[in-house]
């Protein structure tokens, strides 16, 4: 039996003893004055009335406050486990040394195909069966709750690097339940701070940074110290208070000319306590605190104020996010200092990454058209791994087009490479400029030109420079061509 179980029950139990006990006492009081002062005991009609009366009032009053504790329960009515509110008045006494975030991937998916009593059950039996687990392993006091549809709350009273293990395995052995395929994931954080609604925005945080990157998930150490996690958050404010950008450019080769023409932008905050902040840590922090809209502005300040200072025929490629290219004030701020820079809008390539279509899709390719129209060019990025792209290629035109990752690293599988080889020709009769990227080696290049592809990037192609290198090696080529023309 869950923890939030056998406390429920035991909060009814006392909580119907409240109750009953006053009423109780009154009854006996109201029949003591009433019968038990005469000696001769009369019913009459009046008395019956009465203690019918009583009686009722008795009964009503009880019943309304088993329905009001009902009401207040402490546990969610599926999982049997606790609810949020519960969860967090209950381990702001329990202090616990480790807090964990399960989540269900898929569970849309799993409503939209089961029914209602499929879906409880399996919430139900994967709360138990979550319990079972973290208990045959030591942690028997653990406290689970279900915070929203497919998120659990887990807190346990020990801090231990086997919890990770523990977690893996669950998600391993648990891939299928009840007949029904799961897609699970968690996070994990130690060292726990007296604000645990913070704590529970941090678990947040890391699923978010975990759904960003699932090449390289499990590549991440899902266990976090809760106190290293803030300071984090303190140095992300500070670095977009102070500007602190460090980028560094990706090279795209031209197939056809050999030339790098196009640099892919690759942006990491600067803190001055923690050094380089990676976007998969800093990303999911700025959106909750509001902050996306304000990076995404200083990050295209630099860009643009970066390019007048080397060779014209250089393009910069960079993400913006969606939220951000559809704010009014960010378009209007980005265009008055487009404009002002003098910077020729063709040389500026934003990269548009997103999972799943825009509900409105004809009023954001709309918004992209506003972009477009000033001369700024528009790619897809990581074609061919989502639906998305494809609907968003079918109503928009795009300049450049990315495929995914997979179909570059896995090019010798002959599905891939057929897949790719559809594209790339869908694209050139569209008029798209086509880009591989994660190019490592030499049987790539060579398979991707005979494809027809215009551009590769990848270590196999060259390493990423940094921004004070790319200004000094393009103005070194003005300068050559200002001697050449003097001599002339």
């Amino acid at each position: 039996m869950l923890l939030s179980e056998r406390l429920e029950r035991s909060r009814r139990f006392k909580f119907a003893i409240r109750a009953g006990v006053p009423i109780i006492i009154l009854i006996s009081l109201v029949f003591s004055s009433l019968f038990l002062q005469n000696s001769h005991i009369k019913l009459d009609i009046r008395d019956g009335i009465l203690m019918g009366a009583i009686l009722f009032i008795t009964v009503y009053f009880i019943y309304f406050l088993i329905d009001l504790s009902a009401k207040e329960t402490l546990i969610d009515q599926t999982t049997q486990g606790f609810n949020e509110k519960a969860f967090i008045a209950q381990i702001e006494g329990y202090k616990p040394k480790t807090l964990a975030m399960f989540t269900i991937k898929n569970l849309s998916t799993i409503s939209e195909n089961y029914s209602l009593d499929d879906v409880d059950l399996l919430l139900y039996n994967l709360t138990h069966k979550l319990d079972s687990s973290l208990s045959r392993n030591g942690f028997k006091h653990s406290v689970i709750a279900r915070r929203y549809g497919a998120e659990f709350l887990i807190a346990i009273d020990k801090s231990s690097s086997d919890i990770q293990n523990i977690f893996e395995n669950f998600v391993e052995n648990n891939k299928s339940i009840n007949n029904i395929d799961l897609n699970c994931s968690f996070s994990i954080i130690t060292n726990i701070s007296n604000n645990i609604e913070e704590d529970i925005t941090h678990l947040k945080d890391i699923v978010i940074s975990q759904e960003q990157n699932p090449q390289n998930s499990k590549k991440f150490n899902t266990m976090k110290d809760a106190k290293e996690i803030s300071e984090t958050e303190k140095a992300i404010i500070e670095s977009i208070k102070n500007k602190s950008l460090t980028l560094s450019f990706r090279p795209l080769q031209n197939s056809k000319t050999g030339k790098f023409d196009i640099y892919e932008v690759s942006i990491k905050l600067k803190s001055l306590k923690l050094g380089n902040i990676l976007p998969r840590v800093y990303l999911p922090i700025l959106n909750r605190l509001g902050l996306g809209r304000e990076y995404d502005l200083i990050v295209v300040k630099q860009i643009i104020d970066t390019l007048p200072l080397i060779d014209e025929s250089i393009s910069f490629q960079f993400n913006i996010s969606p939220f951000s290219l559809r704010d009014d004030k960010f378009q209007k701020e980005f265009f008055i200092y487009l404009n002002k820079s003098g910077v020729n809008p063709s040389r500026i390539i934003m990269e548009l990454y997103e999972r799943k279509a825009h509900h409105d899709l004809s009023g954001y390719l709309k918004t992209l058209n506003k972009f477009r129209k000033k001369g700024i060019r528009i790619a897809i990025d990581n074609f061919g791994s989502s639906s998305a792209s494809m609907e968003y290629m079918k109503s928009f035109n795009f300049d450049l087009v990315q495929f995914d990752r997979d179909f570059v690293t896995k090019i010798d599988d002959v599905k891939r490479k057929a897949m790719l080889k559809s594209m790339v020709k869908m694209s050139k009769d569209l008029s798209i400029i086509t880009i591989a990227k994660w190019v490592d080696n030499n049987s790539q290049k060579v398979q991707l030109k005979e494809l027809g592809i215009d551009y590769m990037q990848g270590f196999g192609i060259s390493e990423p420079i940094s921004e004070q290198a790319i200004i000094d090696r393009y103005n070194q080529l003005k300068e050559l061509k200002w001697n050449m023309v003097k001599k002339r």
